[in-house]
């Protein structure tokens, strides 16, 4: 009797050997046109189920524990910490995110006890033991609180608060709101006491769902002119040494430069730092006449134009008077400085002749 292991002696009849050498082929002939647009719309249908099948496949793919994630809501469903689940299942809420703007975790064996209670099979971790989950927060700051408190102040009390600043008590106070809290924070429940200038409102987000009490000083400012750069005694202001910038009103004088222009052209009268509030008196016009300088002497009438040389005895700028002596007469005349190296006298004005009248002097 045969093994039932083997083959009868009929099945092995029916084996079909090949010989060692190969009988030579004939040359297939070239395929008919109709054969090759046969097979190029075969290929074109083999590629469209080829990116059917892939997002079909893609969607097979093995459940697997998300990395590290970000909360929006205060739930955190499957999907969001699982991939590859099923979108009947990817909303089941799970557990709860951690409170706005902090940071928790969640062991990788919770989750898996999770999803296997709602019928998902096993969940690859990829050697993970736990996950970090941080709570995504919109953070409303001092500069947001300040704005609010300035438009509660112009349309509840009617203040122009352009050049005002609220210092706010306590260290930057700061509220944490939802990110789906979108809109500008407003102030609420406001009082304002004008004597003493203190500030107070809820400040909100929403219908008060987020809220937060704050409390300040409103100080008024007064745009000053700062120096850029340090200056040396005698060294002019030129464009872009000075900036405007906002000071409380209290903390400067009167006398105060508000005006980056004013004083162009004009020179320090002392060294001043940079950083420095600009004040009247610190700069002033140069001086067009330098003393023991060689000057122009001009005196001018309707009808008459006489000019000499002359000496300096005094520096002055634009509009200064100045003891000159004529240099011809040996006389000393007091002159106002009209340009560089230019001086003046005649009845025009002030300027009057120490000795005699200027056209006896000019002689």
């Amino acid at each position: 009797m045969i093994d039932q292991h083997f083959a009868s002696h009929d099945d092995l009849a029916e084996v079909a050997l090949s010989p060692i050498a190969q009988p030579r082929r004939p040359r297939a002939p070239l395929p008919a046109p109709g054969m090759l647009i046969r097979a190029a719309l075969a290929l074109v249908l083999f590629v469209i189920l080829g990116a059917v099948a892939v997002p079909a496949m893609a969607e097979t793919a093995a459940p697997r524990l998300r990395g590290d994630v970000t909360a929006k809501t205060d739930i955190l469903t499957l999907g969001d910490l699982v991939e590859n689940v099923p979108p009947a299942l990817a909303d089941r809420p799970l557990f709860r995110a951690p409170a706005l703007g902090s940071t928790g975790t969640i062991q990788s064996r919770r989750i898996m006890e999770a999803a296997s209670g709602l019928g998902l099979g096993p969940v690859e971790t990829g050697g993970r033991l736990q996950i970090a989950v941080q709570r995504a927060a919109r953070r409303v700051g001092p500069a947001e609180i300040e704005v609010a408190l300035k438009r509660g102040l112009e349309t509840g009390f009617g203040l122009e608060t352009s050049l005002m600043t609220i210092r706010l008590d306590g260290e930057a106070p700061s509220m944490l709101a939802p990110l789906d809290l979108a809109g500008q924070a407003t102030a609420i429940d406001m009082v304002y006491d004008q004597r003493s200038h203190r500030v107070s409102a809820l400040v909100s987000l929403g219908d008060r769902q987020a809220s937060l009490r704050v409390s300040g000083v409103v100080v008024e400012m007064r745009e000053v002119a700062v120096l850029a750069r340090g200056l040396n005694r005698g060294e002019p202001i030129r464009e872009g040494d000075l900036v405007l910038e906002k000071r409380p009103r209290d903390g400067v004088g009167t006398d105060v430069q508000s005006s980056v222009t004013a004083a162009l052209g004009e020179v320090a009268q002392r060294s001043l730092p940079a950083g420095y509030v600009l004040r009247e008196g610190d700069t002033a016009k140069p001086d067009l006449v330098a003393r023991g300088e060689t000057v122009t002497i001009v005196y001018s009438t309707p009808g008459i134009s006489l000019s000499m040389r002359g000496l300096s005895n005094d520096a002055g700028r634009m509009g200064a008077v100045v003891n000159v002596v004529n240099v011809a007469s040996k006389k000393v005349l007091q002159a106002t400085v009209i340009g560089p190296g230019r001086v003046s006298v005649g009845p025009g004005g002030g300027p009057q002749l120490q000795a005699s009248a200027a056209t006896t002097a000019l002689r």
